[in-house]
């Protein structure tokens, strides 16, 4: 494990997956993650690379072979190589090798920067291209956090808070793929309840977010957490059955499509990094 502290925060890593897995409060003593309780799912923040969701069949066509990847990728099951800049900041770092050139026949290095200031964590994805072709990828966060219950403060009291959307539409998945067929959810003051019921059918997926920040509130106390993302096309809000936690998870990349080609080129958001090219996304969150 690696740990990250202040004043005000303490954040504890693994590099098995570069995943953060605790977020505390020195003030009030909560974790703000989710606990990986394995009965429900045991991860914590998962890393997703180099794809996002499920592919077809768990297949895809580049350069005429075929090749299998598992959903979300392989990332969060690698080792990463850990570099501890300081007492806040830390960078790991993973590149292909045999096994991943296997089923990703592609050179890359891949970063993720965890850098806490004040109250506040950052995560930054840098995906760098080593090779002498087009990279082509996709990255995502998975975090999941933790919403406390007892017997004064129920799932229900909670709910989430959209800086600018007023309506969501949103994609069904179906077997693990995006859908056509879209629902639209009406939103009172920019907020979402939150209900164990809302995820029974699977991940809400958006294509068309406004917000770049979407909070965690509920109605009996003051305390919550601000998740802020910028240039994420994608989004998915999930939780397991009747688990006590949300997964707020901005994508660069997304599930395919139930009539997408497999073509890893023509994959929905795929995103082609040009070689000796070097691309960068960042999500924060401030817990209050």
């Amino acid at each position: 494990m690696i740990f990250l502290e202040n004043e005000h925060i303490k954040a504890s890593l693994t590099t098995k997956g570069a995943e953060l897995q605790k977020l505390t409060s020195k003030e009030t003593g909560r974790n703000y993650l989710w606990d990986g309780n394995p009965d429900y799912w045991g991860k914590f923040s998962p890393i997703l690379f180099p794809i996002v969701g499920a592919i077809k069949n768990n297949t895809y066509l580049f350069e005429g072979k075929e090749y299998t990847l598992p959903r979300h990728g392989f990332a969060r099951d690698n080792q990463f190589e850990a570099e501890q800049i300081s007492n806040t900041e830390v960078v790991f770092t993973l590149i292909q090798n045999e096994e991943t050139l296997k089923v990703y026949p592609f050179d890359f290095k891949l970063k993720l920067h965890y850098k806490i200031t004040d109250a506040s964590l950052s995560c930054t994805y840098i995906v760098l291209n080593p090779g002498n072709k087009e990279l082509l990828f996709s990255v995502g966060g998975h975090p999941a956090f933790a919403i406390p219950t007892n017997e004064h403060i129920s799932y229900d009291d909670y709910f989430l808070e959209f800086n600018k959307d007023e309506n969501l539409v949103y994609y069904k998945i179906n077997s693990d793929l995006i859908d056509e067929e879209t629902e639209i959810i009406h939103l009172q003051d920019h907020s979402l309840p939150l209900t164990h019921q809302l995820f029974y059918k699977d991940a809400l997926v958006f294509k068309t977010l406004k917000s770049d920040c979407i909070s965690i509130k509920n109605h009996k106390d003051s305390h919550g957490l601000h998740f802020t993302f910028k240039d994420f096309p994608f989004f998915g809000i999930w939780a397991a059955k009747d688990a006590d936690f949300v997964c707020l998870e901005p994508w660069c990349g997304i599930a395919d499509g139930i009539n997408h080609n497999q073509n890893l080129k023509d994959k929905e958001g795929i995103i082609a990094l040009p070689p000796k090219g070097n691309w960068e996304r960042s999500w924060s969150i401030v817990c209050f």
